[in-house]
């Protein structure tokens, strides 16, 4: 089950419950691969504390399928696809580790998160191994975002400091 905005696909999982606990299937192989006609080769993990901004990253061949799996997080997409007619369009969503939701995110998108709690983890799967393809990174200050970062005070890293800034 899930919903589309704009390319990206929100996914909410199944979770069974009793009394000892809960369980999800975060992924299977032969499901994504026939509702999504993906194959994906690598898993990250990314955890990171409270004001710290990653992203915007993106290139143009890699599928990526977000969890949180700790945490808060305030998510974030922009469309870098130039030829395409939702071009710099964007969104922001909260994730966190309760929601029991993926984000899957096609490639010529750029992804950034903001942690809002004490300490996130974000647990990602990729199409393509990292950085066989050239990346991008969109400056989180572009003016084009429709959105409002929810916290003040945010950290970020030379690179993404250094980001293209879209008008």
């Amino acid at each position: 089950m899930f919903r589309k905005i704009l390319d990206i696909k929100i996914i909410k999982l199944k979770i069974f419950k009793d009394f000892r606990g809960s369980y999800v299937e975060s992924f299977n192989e032969k499901k994504y691969k026939k509702d999504f006609n993906i194959k994906f080769v690598q898993d990250d993990f990314s955890s990171s504390k409270l004001g710290i901004l990653r992203g915007f990253h993106g290139d143009s061949k890699t599928w990526k399928l977000f969890s949180c799996i700790k945490g808060k997080v305030q998510f974030a997409f922009i469309n870098n696809d130039k030829s395409s007619k939702n071009f710099k369009k964007n969104f922001s969503i909260i994730m966190d580790e309760k929601d029991n939701q993926q984000i899957l995110v096609p490639p010529k998108y750029g992804t950034a998160h903001l942690v809002l709690s004490k300490n996130a983890t974000i647990h990602y799967k990729q199409s393509t191994y990292y950085k066989t393809h050239k990346q991008f990174t969109i400056n989180y200050k572009s003016k084009c975002l429709k959105f409002r970062w929810l916290l003040k005070k945010i950290s970020v890293s030379e690179r993404d400091k250094n980001g293209e800034i879209l008008r």
